[in-house]
């Protein structure tokens, strides 16, 4: 290391703040590539799945376009690119609206065009029984909404409150210091 200066002690602390701030907001980063490889394991299972299905095949496409957002979405993050926040916390919004219509569908389908297996366990069982797994199909899709509006409305609030936070560390934390910070944090 002849030749390099050692790091002055303002520079050191310039480079200590930006690092506690940068943690927290790498954690959109982190939370992304999680989300990524979640979501395109769901969306390659609902692919091969789907083969027969125009409705799986689309609910695959779907979430692979989502899988996609949130690897980009979290390298741009990764650089302290502000873009990566505002495309994560859209992504959550395409995807609870994918998750919605292809519940919405799964209703209509329980309640208008059941299954024709279901019409022949009608026959044999009962309409009572028929009309308990439409009721109980129903319940689950409504709890898919549910659980899907608490979850992806979360991760778009995560993402979108961090948005003026990644502007404010861009605008106050020197270029060299995020050079740094990238080159530790890879």
């Amino acid at each position: 290391m002849d030749g390099v200066p050692p790091i002055r002690d303002a520079q050191r602390r310039v480079l200590v703040e930006a690092a506690e701030e940068a943690r927290s907001l790498l954690a959109a980063a982190r939370l992304a590539r999680v989300n990524a490889w979640v979501f395109g394991t769901f969306a390659a299972l609902s692919i091969l799945s789907g083969m027969g299905s125009p409705v799986a095949l689309l609910v695959g496409v779907g979430l692979a376009v989502v899988a996609r957002n949130e690897f980009v979405g979290g390298q741009r993050v990764a650089r302290f690119d502000v873009s990566g926040l505002q495309l994560l916390w859209r992504n959550q919004v395409g995807l609870l609206a994918l998750i919605v219509g292809s519940a919405l569908w799964g209703i209509y389908r329980a309640t208008r065009a059941p299954a024709p297996e279901m019409a022949e366990l009608s026959e044999v069982m009962g309409d009572d029984l028929g009309g308990l797994i439409r009721d109980l199909s129903i319940a689950m899709y409504v709890g898919v909404i549910a659980v899907a509006a608490v979850y992806q409305g979360w991760n778009a609030r995560f993402y979108h409150v961090r948005i003026a936070r990644m502007e404010d560390f861009v605008r106050r934390t020197p270029e060299w210091a995020r050079s740094v910070l990238r080159a530790m944090w890879g």
